[in-house]
């Protein structure tokens, strides 16, 4: 059994595009269904959207009403369960407030690229902290070409590449959460 609280979060900006210029992205509807299926899966305490645009909250408010209130909600009472775990924020520093209220603890943030950074730690080191130390930590997972630098270096931990040594490393963001989140809080099926 876990002993750390997770959250996830997925940011929308600062992100890169493939020049490497920082931009926002927008928010895309199937990021939110499967995201939000696999954090209710894996028992992820909370799922944040962050976005700076107050029109692109609006875009999400209608898709969550939608599955939560509308037809969707009983056409498929699952996809509204998964979304109850669904947050939205403007930015960062409200999410990291938010979950310090919810917990008393100010989470260590654990940033995710498909970039190699010094000093990033493995999957094994991350998931032996969850298991073993009560800690609150929030996961981020960047759109567009990956988190900036910048923001990423300012995190707690940096986790390693989910393929680091691929010569194609170019993942959507649903799957890069699904596979980080079996490998650090699914089974420990790895060991004998």
């Amino acid at each position: 059994m876990r002993k750390s609280r997770v959250y996830i979060a997925l940011l929308h900006y600062p992100m890169y595009n493939k020049r490497m210029d920082t931009i926002t992205t927008s928010i895309t509807n199937l990021d939110l269904h499967d995201i939000s299926r696999a954090a209710r899966t894996y028992q992820v305490e909370g799922f944040f959207v962050i976005h700076p645009s107050e029109n692109q909250h609006n875009l999400l408010k209608e898709i969550l009403a939608y599955w939560q209130q509308g037809y969707g909600a009983q056409y498929n009472p699952d996809r509204q369960e998964a979304f109850n775990i669904l947050k939205t924020a403007a930015d960062l520093d409200s999410v990291i407030e938010d979950i310090e209220r919810e917990t008393g603890t100010r989470p260590l943030t654990v940033a995710t690229d498909a970039r190699i950074y010094p000093h990033s730690v493995s999957y094994h080191h991350m998931k032996k902290l969850i298991f073993s130390e009560e800690q609150v930590l929030l996961i981020l997972f960047g759109t567009g070409w990956g988190i900036s630098s910048e923001l990423i270096k300012k995190c707690d931990y940096i986790l390693e590449p989910v393929q680091p040594d691929s010569d194609y490393n170019h993942l959507s963001v649903r799957s890069a959460v699904s596979i980080i989140l079996d490998r650090l809080l699914g089974e420990f099926w790895f060991q004998s």
